[in-house]
C-alpha cells in the first residue's frame, strides 16, 4: 500500500467519521429539541423501553450516547435500574441502522447511475436547502443530506483505499492471525475503544470487506468485539456516578458478553456439520446482517433474563453505603444533551422553589406563634436553598457553553434570573424568623391593631407567593400576569401600615424596640412581593421573548389596561378594603 492510498484512506476515513457526526446531529435537531427527554417518561415496561431504545438510538447514531443518557438517568434517580436493562437492549438494536445505511455506499442507482452520482446530487440539494432556506426546519433537513454525502463519500474513498491491499501479502498475512475467533474480537474491541463508536468501526469493516479477505470467521467475532469496546465511553462516564449510576454503566458490557457466548454454540455447530460457512468471504451486507443479527438476537435471548441480570449486575456493584445521596439531578452527563440538562434544571428549580417557600411560610406563622423546633428546620432549609442555588447557578454557566437554541438559551435565562430571587426570598424567610425569635426572646408582642393589620399583609403575601412560585414551576403566564397588581397592592399596604406605625409611636402606644421589629418586618414583606414579581416577569420573558423586564413594567403601569385595572380592584377590595375599614381615620 503506496503513500498515496494510505493518504486516501486516511482522508476517507476522516469524511467519514466527521459525516457520521454531523448527520447524528441533523438527525436529532429533526427528530425534535426534546427527543433525549422521552427516554426518562416513556418506559413503563421492559418491551417498550426496548423499542424505545431501538428507536432513539436509531435517530441519534450512537448506542454510547444512548446508555449514557442512560446512566444520567439513574444516576439522578429518574429512572430505575430494571427499566434502563430494556433500554439498553434497544440501544444495542438501534446503533445497527448505521450498517445497513452504509450498505448504499457500494450500491448502483437506478438506470445504472453511479452511487457517487447519486450522493453528489444529494449534497447539491443539501446545499441549496441549508445556504438558501429561511426555515431552520428545512436548513436542518439540509444539513443531514449534507452530512449524509460526506459520510457516504468517505466510505466510498476507505473502500477504494483499501480495494489494492487484497494483494498486498502483509495485509494477507495480518487477516490470516485476525482469524483467530479471539484475536478478532481483541481487534475489534480495541479500534471501537479507541474511535469510541461501535458504528464507525462497522463502516470501517465494510470498507475492508472490499478486498474479499475477511471470511464469516474473522467478521462475526470482530462484529461483538466492536459492540464490546463500545462500553468504554459508558462505564467512563460512570466514573463519580453513584451506586445505581454504576450499575446502570454495567448493563452494557453484561450485555454484549452473554451475547457473545451465543457464538460458542454457532461455532461448534458450524465445525461438527462441516458446513464451512465461517470460510466464506463476507459483504458489506453480510457485516450488516451480522451486526444486526448478533444484537436482535443476544436482546431475544436475555430479555426474559432481565431480572438475573439485573441480579448479578447489583451483586458486581453491591450497596455498600446505604447513606449514599441517591439523587443528583444535576448530572454532568446531561450537559452534553441540553433539552435532558435544562429539564433537569427545572426539577431542581422546583425543589429549590418548595423550600423557599416553605421556609417563608413557616417563618409568617413564627410571628404569631413561635417554635423553636420549626425556627431551626427554617435555618436548615436555609442551607439547603443556597446549597441548590450555587450547584444550579454553576451548572447552568456551565450549560450556556454548550450549542443551545435561542429557545433553549432564554429557558436558561429564566432559571438564573429565577433562582436569584428564590434566593433572597428564602433570605427574607430567615429575617422575619429572626425577628420572631426576638420578641420570643425579649418576651414581646405586637399590639392587637398592629396584629390584624400585619394578618392582612401577611395573607396578601401568601397569595402573592402562591401566584408567583405556580408560575415559575408551571410556566403559566396567566398566573404571572396576576401578580405585579397583587404587588402594587401590597406596597399600598406596606406604605400604610408604616403611616400607622408612625402615628402610633408619635401617641406612645408603640415602644421604640417594638417599633423597630414591626418597621422591619414590614420591610421584608415588601421586599418578599418585589422578588415575586421579578419571578412572575421571568415567567412572562419566556412566554415572549422581545419583552424586557423594566419595559414590561414601565408599559404595564402606563397603559393601566382594564384587565390590570380589574385585578387592582379585585385586590384592594379584598385586602386594602378591609385594613382601612378598620381603621377609617388613620393614615
Amino acid at each position: 500500500m503506496d503513500l498515496s492510498s494510505v493518504i486516501s484512506l486516511l482522508g476517507g476515513l476522516a469524511f467519514f467519521l466527521f459525516g457520521m457526526s454531523l448527520l447524528g446531529e441533523g438527525l436529532k435537531r429533526v427528530a425534535g429539541s426534546r427527543l433525549e427527554t422521552i427516554l426518562g417518561r416513556l418506559t413503563s415496561t421492559p418491551l417498550r423501553g426496548v423499542l424505545l431504545g431501538t428507536v432513539v438510538t436509531a435517530v441519534i447514531q450512537s448506542s454510547s450516547a444512548t446508555t449514557v443518557m442512560v446512566v444520567g438517568f439513574v444516576n439522578s434517580g429518574v429512572m430505575q435500574l430494571t427499566n434502563a436493562v430494556g433500554i439498553v437492549m434497544g440501544a444495542n438494536i438501534g446503533t445497527t441502522a448505521t450498517g445497513w445505511l452504509l450498505t448504499l455506499a457500494g450500491g448502483q442507482g437506478g438506470g445504472g447511475i453511479s452511487s457517487a452520482t447519486v450522493f453528489a446530487f444529494v449534497a447539491f440539494v443539501g446545499i441549496v436547502l441549508y445556504f438558501f432556506c429561511k426555515k431552520q426546519g428545512l436548513k436542518n433537513v439540509g444539513m443531514i443530506l449534507l452530512s449524509f454525502s460526506v459520510l457516504m463519500s468517505g466510505m466510498q474513498a476507505m473502500s477504494a483505499a483499501m480495494s489494492p491491499l487484497k494483494e498486498d501479502p502483509a495485509f494477507l498475512e495480518l487477516i490470516s492471525a485476525a482469524a483467530n475467533p479471539a484475536v478478532s474480537l481483541l481487534i475489534g474491541a480495541a479500534v471501537t475503544a479507541l474511535i469510541q463508536s461501535s458504528s464507525a468501526s462497522i463502516g470501517i469493516l465494510q470498507a475492508l470487506s472490499v478486498t474479499g479477505a475477511i471470511t464469516y470467521g474473522t467478521a462475526i467475532p470482530m462484529v461483538v468485539g466492536i459492540s464490546i469496546g463500545a462500553c468504554v465511553p459508558v462505564l467512563l462516564s460512570a466514573i463519580g456516578a453513584n451506586v445505581n449510576g454504576r450499575r446502570a454503566a454495567f448493563i452494557y458490557p453484561y450485555f454484549n458478553l452473554l451475547g457473545a457466548l451465543l457464538l460458542i454454540p454457532f461455532y461448534l455447530l458450524d465445525r461438527l456439520l462441516g458446513l464451512e460457512f465461517l470460510s466464506l468471504p463476507v459483504t458489506a451486507v453480510g457485516i450488516a446482517v451480522i451486526n444486526t443479527a448478533f444484537n436482535a438476537a443476544a436482546a431475544a435471548v436475555e430479555f426474559p433474563l432481565m431480572g438475573t441480570l439485573e441480579k448479578l449486575i447489583r451483586a458486581t456493584v453491591p450497596d455498600r453505603n446505604a447513606g449514599e445521596d441517591v439523587e443528583n439531578l444535576l448530572d454532568k452527563r446531561f450537559l452534553n444533551y441540553p433539552p435532558l440538562a435544562i429539564e433537569q434544571s427545572a426539577r431542581t428549580l422546583e425543589q429549590m422553589a418548595g423550600a423557599a417557600k416553605t421556609n417563608l411560610e413557616r417563618a409568617l406563622d413564627l410571628l404569631t406563634q413561635f417554635d423553636r423546633e420549626e425556627y431551626d428546620r427554617i435555618m436548615g432549609r436555609e442551607d439547603t436553598v443556597d446549597r441548590l442555588e450555587d450547584r444550579l447557578g454553576n451548572y447552568l454557566v456551565q450549560l450556556n457553553t454548550r450549542q443551545l437554541s435561542d429557545a433553549e438559551t432564554l429557558q436558561t435565562s429564566k432559571f438564573l434570573h429565577a433562582l436569584t430571587n428564590l434566593e433572597r426570598i428564602s433570605d427574607h424567610a430567615v429575617n422575619l424568623a429572626d425577628l420572631a425569635l426576638e420578641m420570643n426572646t425579649k418576651g414581646i408582642s405586637f399590639s392587637p391593631q398592629a396584629g390584624e393589620e400585619t394578618a392582612l399583609c401577611v395573607q396578601a403575601l401568601r397569595e402573592i407567593i402562591a401566584l408567583s412560585f405556580g408560575a415559575v414551576c408551571g410556566d403559566d403566564a396567566a398566573l404571572a400576569r396576576r401578580v405585579e397588581p397583587l404587588e402594587e397592592t401590597i406596597d399600598a399596604i406596606t406604605t400604610e401600615l408604616k403611616g400607622r406605625h408612625i402615628a402610633r409611636l408619635q401617641a406612645g402606644q408603640c415602644t421604640l424596640e417594638l417599633g423597630f421589629i414591626f418597621n422591619d418586618c414590614i420591610t421584608n414583606f415588601e421586599r418578599v412581593a418585589d422578588h415575586c414579581s421579578n419571578l412572575a416577569v421571568s415567567v412572562l420573558e419566556l412566554t415572549d421573548s422581545r419583552l424586557e423586564s423594566h419595559d414590561y413594567l414601565r408599559t404595564l403601569k402606563q397603559s393601566n389596561g382594564s384587565a390590570y385595572r380589574q385585578l387592582l380592584r379585585e385586590y384592594g377590595s379584598k385586602y386594602l378594603a378591609p385594613l382601612r375599614k378598620a381603621d377609617p381615620e388613620a393614615p
